[in-house]
This record gives structure tokens, sequence and C-alpha cells, in this order.
């Protein structure tokens, strides 16, 4: 993750206890990715409260006002007497929902429960090879077609296996898609109506894996994307590297979708349940 990024801007152009000014700490803002109304909220905080602009008091108002949207601890992901727990993974090219499917699936596998891969990417070259080498070294069974597969069929068979052999979770791969494509994000409520001819209750689970590098683009592709499937949570992707974060704050505030869990490196181990304090105190 990052370590205190607008922290370390602060202290360099300001110190701890020199005054600063109002137009830095606004683009300072805007590049930590927190979007334009948690800017706003966080300066107006400041201003309303009297504060001196010192860097420890920005951080301050930066983080209280960023906590207010997100929770402390991510929902987690419990099995259901009632048959498989169904997860969909969706979101844009290049944010790692295929990796991801694969650590959350190791996740739950090492608490023990039954896991079945869906690898519903059919279209992204070696796709699908990408999804079976990971259930190879996990020991995790996938369910796969060849590639111009219908997706959507090939889920409605994942969950008909899942129920058949008792899983315990379902996780479903998606193609990577334009959130501004209307005939992908079609696919995706075709992917939805299938699964609910097997469970009207499924996908029980619909998480937007968010690239933290991609900015407040993101914001648009949650509001898209949750329209036309009923995202459930986020999965915030490569704090590892230059994601500032911020989004996540951005994406909770304006559309209410919460971080669920944080991917931290590329590694099976690499993602664990989203923790508020931890979070902030590595963004800000």
């Amino acid at each position: 993750m990052m370590d205190g990024w607008l922290k370390g801007v602060l202290g360099r152009i300001a110190g701890t206890h020199q005054p600063v000014d109002w137009e830095e700490v606004e683009a300072l803002l805007w590049q930590s990715d927190l979007g334009i109304l948690t800017t706003t909220a966080i300066l107006e905080s400041l201003r309303s409260k009297g504060m001196a602009l010192h860097a420890q008091n920005v951080l301050a108002a930066a983080r209280e006002e960023a906590a207010r949207y997100l929770p402390e601890r991510g929902k987690d992901l419990f099995p259901q007497p009632a048959g498989p727990i169904v997860v969909l993974m969706v979101g844009v090219n290049g944010t790692g929902k295929t990796t991801t499917c694969a650590k959350l699936a190791a996740l739950l596998q090492s608490r023990g429960q039954k896991v079945l891969l869906c690898a519903a990417d059919t279209f992204r070259a070696a796709a699908v090879e990408q999804l079976k080498s990971w259930g190879e070294r996990l020991s995790i069974e996938v369910v796969s077609s060849g590639y111009g597969a219908d997706p959507a069929a090939l889920c409605h068979d994942a969950l008909s296996k899942a129920k058949r052999i008792g899983s315990d979770f379902l996780i479903c791969d998606t193609a990577g898609r334009l959130h501004t494509r209307s005939n992908l994000m079609q696919e995706l409520a075709k992917v939805k109506r299938s699964l609910a001819k097997l469970d009207p209750a499924a996908p029980h689970e619909v998480f937007l894996v968010a690239d933290t590098t991609t900015g407040s683009n993101a914001v648009v592709q949650a509001k898209e994307f949750n329209a036309t499937t009923g995202l459930t949570g986020l999965v915030l992707t490569k704090l590892d590297g230059s994601g500032k974060g911020g989004v996540a704050v951005a994406i909770s505030r304006e559309t209410g979708i919460q971080p669920r869990f944080v991917g931290t490196g590329e590694g099976a181990a690499d993602l664990a349940l989203f923790d508020r304090a931890s979070f902030l105190e590595h963004m800000l």
C-alpha cells in the first residue's frame, strides 16, 4: 500500500507547523483521487472550524471526512445452508478481475470452504487458461468452455454443478468491458437473469474490481455497473503500486457502494478484508 502519500507531500511543502496555501491543498486533495465532492467537503470543514491551515490539520480533516463514508471493516463473506453463495466479479478491462477471483477463492478455501470457479470471460485471450492455471495451483475446480461461448449459459451450468457437488461458493469471472458499451453491459444483465433461474437470490454478491490507479473515472464506472448489475461491494486493486485509494471514498460517497476487500499484491494470499484505519493511514 501507499505510505501516507498526502502526508508526505504536505510535509515537504509546508513542514509541520507552517501554513499551507488553500489552492495548494485543493490541488493535493484532487491528486489523491478523493473527487470533487469529498475535496470540497474537506476544505469547507477546515474553513467552518476556523482551523489554521497547517499540514496536520489538513490530514486530520481529510481522514475525518473520508472516514464518514467508509466502513470500519469490509463486510465479509459467509456460507449459507441453503446452497452456494454466488459471487459475480465485474469491471472494466485490466483491473485484475481474474487474479482477484483466484485470490478470493484462496481466502475462502483457507477457511475450510468448498469453492468452485467459473471462467466466464470467454473473450479475452488466455483468460480461461489464466483462471485454470490458478485453479491448478490452488486445487480448485474451474468450470470453463471454449472461447466465444455464451457466458450466461456457462454461469448457469456452473451454478448447477456447484449445487450438485455441494460447493459453499461459486465465483464467476467475467470479461472486462467498457461501461459505455451498452450491449456489453446488457450481457451482464443476461448473466444475472440466467443465474436467477436456478436461484432467485443469485448472484448474491456482485463485486466491482476497481483499479485504484484509474482515478476519478472509476466513479463513473461504478455508477454504470451499479445501474446494470446492482453492485454489492468493491474490491480495490493495485494499492501496492501507484494507486492512491481516494477513489474508494469518492465511490462510496457518491454511490453508497463500499469497499469489501483489498488486493495488495499478485500472490494468492494478497487479499484482505478492508480495514478503514489501515487504509486511511496509508492513503492519507
